[in-house]
């Protein structure tokens, strides 16, 4: 269990002595800054005196909660995006700031924007103005829709990312948005990956390459099988979900505390095995059900037989009796289930932080085990301006002098 506290803990991690300057807001480009920082990166987040816009924005739609704790400042989405980070206030248009700013990229890695291109232009924040202060620094910049093109300067958030990569027609013929913040996690996670792969090439090269990604490329790359199919068909292919249109073996079953999933099993090879587990052995004989089609074909009437069947054990019962036949399914969790799952525990999918404000929480973990190392949420996120005054004197600056022109807050 990692402990939760206002300083930055001296990590050992695979990205120890790694140095992340960000300057960005909500959650695709920060979001990447946080993996960064679970990796045991130092992740400067430069604000301005306002503080990123995520602090202040609260959850809504059918992911509100009156649980959000008042603090100032503050947000449970800005917690998530901004983990193992120190928080920095200066104001880019002072000189002085500038000045301050300036210092501190000659001491980073890696800068991080998702801020939209003409104002990283007008900031001076682009590839070739930062490469100047530090020529080996790696830029990475994050935007809604991609660098170029119609739309390159169009802000963008998650759901807009969901419309145009088409996600939105995966399972529904009507659109339909994730309520999950897929394609901000998802383009976080690309932006992490290009950067420790430029990391790489800074390595072996002398000098990284700068990179962009997008929510837009995300969603593509995540709808990537999708797309090719659509464009073998020549068509749009309906993925709208009907759990009776499907094979009975790649379907859900509602069981007694929970329901059920299963995969692609070959169903000339695994249909009678099912039967054989649910105790019909006679629906292999019977015609309505001989082939895959029969059983497609038939279907209401295969489910009527089925459904039954499932819902008189538990769905641990049923798990078992089926893995005993060779066949593979898996629970279908809720959320509430995924944080309480023994599996999840046990390799630290979500584990447990003491947080100074909220007390212990239940959260994410890491997707990846480093050994030696647990990488995941190590400190909470940073409050405003938090660690300007360290910041500044770790690069024997004067926080007094740039209070007075102005340059940080009073």
């Amino acid at each position: 269990m990692h402990g939760l506290s206002s300083g930055i803990l001296e990590l050992m991690g695979p990205l120890s002595g790694i140095r992340v300057v960000e300057v960005g807001v909500w959650h695709a480009g920060p979001g990447a800054g946080a993996i960064l920082g679970d990796m045991g990166a130092d992740v400067i987040k430069v604000e301005t005196f306002e503080g990123d816009p995520e602090r202040h924005f609260g959850a809504f739609g059918p992911m509100a909660s009156t649980s959000e704790a008042h603090i100032e400042n503050w947000s449970g989405v800005y917690e998530f995006s901004n983990r193992n980070k120190r928080s920095v206030c200066l104001d880019l248009t002072n000189p002085e700031g500038r000045e301050a700013f300036e210092r501190l990229i000659a001491t980073a890695d890696v800068f991080l924007t998702n801020l939209r291109g003409p104002t990283v232009t007008k900031l001076g924040l682009d590839p070739a103005t930062i490469s100047a202060i530090n020529p080996r620094l790696i830029h990475h910049a994050v935007s809604g829709f991609g660098s170029t093109g119609p739309m390159a300067d169009q802000g963008g958030f998650d759901s807009m990312g969901q419309g145009v990569a088409g996600l939105m027609y995966l399972g529904s013929d009507d659109p339909v948005v994730l309520q999950m913040l897929v394609l901000d996690q998802l383009t976080a996670i690309t932006a992490a990956f290009a950067i420790i792969t430029s990391l790489f090439v800074r390595e072996r090269d002398g000098q990284g390459p700068a990179s962009h990604t997008s929510l837009y490329a995300a969603g593509t790359w995540l709808a990537a099988r999708n797309l090719q199919a659509t464009a073998l068909a020549g068509r749009d292919i309906s993925t709208a979900w009907d759990r009776r249109a499907q094979s009975p073996l790649r379907t859900t079953f509602e069981c007694k505390g929970g329901a059920i999933m299963g995969t692609n099993h070959p169903e000339h090879k695994f249909w009678p095995s099912l039967c054989e587990a649910l105790g019909r052995a006679d629906l292999v004989s019977d015609a309505r059900f001989a082939s895959t089609q029969d059983r497609l074909t038939n279907s209401h009437a295969l489910y009527a037989e089925l459904d039954p069947i499932f819902a008189i054990k538990s769905r641990s019962d049923w798990l078992e009796i089926l893995s005993a036949h060779g066949l593979l399914f898996a629970p279908v969790n809720r959320p509430s289930d995924v944080l309480t799952d023994p599996q999840a525990l046990a390799n630290n999918y979500v584990t447990d932080f003491d947080h100074e404000d909220l007390g212990r929480l239940r959260l994410p973990g890491f997707p990846v085990q480093f050994e030696g190392f647990s990488a995941g949420p190590q400190t909470r996120a940073p409050r405003l301006g938090e660690h300007t005054v360290e910041v500044l004197q770790e690069l024997g600056l004067n926080p007094d002098a740039l209070q007075a022109a102005g340059a940080i807050p009073r």
